[in-house]
């Protein structure tokens, strides 16, 4: 336990730092150092990536945390290890002689008038290929249950080698050519010492035999390419289809309202690192008393977390985008349809590992299949005539579908629900901080502003939920904080 306590402290340290480098880099590094046309290609390139390393991974990654312990005798863990380096290796191979025989085609698909994508196109495929090893390796090292080098390498290491080349291209060191090639490497260079301490840790006996249970281990690995290139749509997805519709630097735009509804994100994956292995044996215990109680906390804690994280956000809106050149500009509208969307993935708590620790991830698999054509579909018909808005719409209405889709099939399959008369008052708590205080403006420097406007929501927000008793944890954590006296 205190391994799995140590390397979670120091992965949520990793997390915010990484963010942080990640933050400097789109609001000001970015807008300041590169233009919009070449932001947006950098931004579209890696969507693409994204949207590709999924289905050259297989799904092999997880297949790997799954399984590994499953087999006792080094000689069967061999054989899964080899089997987890040669599958993606001859799908990347299937996958690059498609490219490579519809070059010309692809070529035509991306004639901006600029012509500024097609000389880079090769590099999505080079930039997914070491995004989807490197999570191999990645998962390799969290078997041996050494989960922080891989945890930085994935959050911090590829952000802070990016500003420094943002940096080399302001001071003449790079042209604006030779850093969209030299991103590409980063992502290589990731991959190769991801490699060498994965390595280090366990070095395996290459065979070309398949373990025992190869047919449930394929069709594991199939479930979750699905899986996770249904995830990878849903959030990349309207980015692509912006560069296909729209000028390129529309992405770097679009890009900019992303990522700063993201934070709202954070406390989530952080959760969800302690509830997923807390559901499974729920679920395993059959004990569906306290699968409901998680439900309930997780969800309660996530939204009154995030939800104060949405206020400084969508409150401090124009204050931010002060900070940064005019021809980044958006309407507000777009980055509060994404923060909603990120509000309410937080609502659903720990939906997500009820739906796949459980019997009914298929079902859940279909359904979001369908909901990513959706959301082709959707981008198709709303970006040429609503621009960003389109896709922000798009996004939303997709995210929205699927979110209250999973929501419905808990209820109807385990009878249970994660709402209670809290999540009625904290949701309240939210729309009043929210018109309360957006209208609000100060009318000094936007950093000041923002420091003060969201000083004052955050005590008035914390001191109005430690009133109200809506969390009993939340309580806890104020008071052992502020080293109050328990209540």
């Amino acid at each position: 336990m205190g391994i799995i306590v140590s390397q979670s402290a120091k992965n949520l340290a990793t997390t915010y730092v990484g963010f942080g480098i990640g933050a400097i880099n789109t609001l000001f590094l970015y807008t300041n150092f590169l233009t919009p046309e070449y932001y947006g290609l950098v931004g579209f390139l890696l969507s693409a990536a994204s949207l590709i390393w999924p289905l050259m991974a297989f799904g092999v990654h997880n297949t790997l945390v799954k399984f590994y312990t499953f087999y006792d005798s080094k000689e069967e863990k061999d054989r899964l290890l080899s089997v987890i380096l040669l599958l993606p290796l001859g799908i990347s191979l299937i996958l690059g002689l498609i490219g490579y025989f519809s070059y010309d085609l692809l070529l035509d698909y991306f004639s901006d008038g600029e012509g500024l994508v097609k000389p880079y196109i090769w590099l999505i495929f080079v930039i997914a290929l070491a995004t989807s090893y490197f999570e191999i390796f990645f998962s390799w090292a969290k078997v041996a249950y050494k989960s922080v080098f891989g945890n930085f390498m994935k959050e911090v290491f590829h952000r802070g080698c990016i500003s420094l080349l943002l940096l080399a291209v302001y001071f003449g060191y790079l042209s604006v050519e030779e850093f969209v090639y030299a991103v590409g490497a980063v992502f290589v260079l990731r991959l190769v010492l991801m490699m060498f301490y994965a390595f280090n840790l366990y070095f395996p006996k290459l065979s070309f035999s398949f373990p025992k249970n190869k047919s449930f281990i394929l069709k594991y690995s199939a479930l979750i390419l699905i899986a996770g290139s249904v995830a990878m749509v849903l959030l990349d997805l309207d980015k692509v289809m912006i560069e296909r519709f729209l000028p390129i630097e529309m992405v770097a735009v679009y890009g900019i309202a992303v990522y700063i509804s993201s934070v709202i994100a954070v406390p989530s994956r952080a959760m969800h690192q302690i509830t997923y292995p807390m559901t499974a044996t729920l679920l395993n215990k059959k004990d569906k008393k306290g699968l409901l109680e998680l439900y309930e906390k997780s969800s309660l804690n996530l939204l009154i977390i995030s939800g104060l994280i949405f206020l400084v956000i969508i409150t401090n809106i124009s204050q931010l985008y002060a900070l940064i050149p005019d021809e980044y500009q958006i309407s507000y509208v777009i980055v509060i349809l994404i923060s909603a969307v990120k509000l309410y993935d937080n609502l659903l708590g720990n939906n997500n590992s009820i739906l796949f620790n459980s019997d009914y991830y298929r079902l859940v698999l279909a359904i979001g299949v369908f909901l990513a054509v959706l959301a082709f579909v959707l981008n198709i018909l709303l970006i040429p005539v609503l621009g960003l808005l389109g896709a922000a719409l798009a996004t939303f209405l997709a995210f929205a579908c699927y979110n209250t889709v999973k929501l419905i099939i808990v209820l109807r399959k385990f009878k249970i629900h994660p709402f209670s008369k809290e999540t009625a008052y904290s949701l309240l708590l939210i729309l009043i901080f929210g018109l309360g205080f957006y209208f609000w403006e100060f009318s000094w420097h936007p950093v000041i502003n923002i420091v003060l406007k969201s000083g004052i929501i955050g005590v008035l927000y914390v001191l109005v939920i430690y009133v109200l008793k809506l969390s009993p944890e939340i309580n806890k954590i104020i008071e052992k904080t502020l080293r109050l006296p328990q209540r």
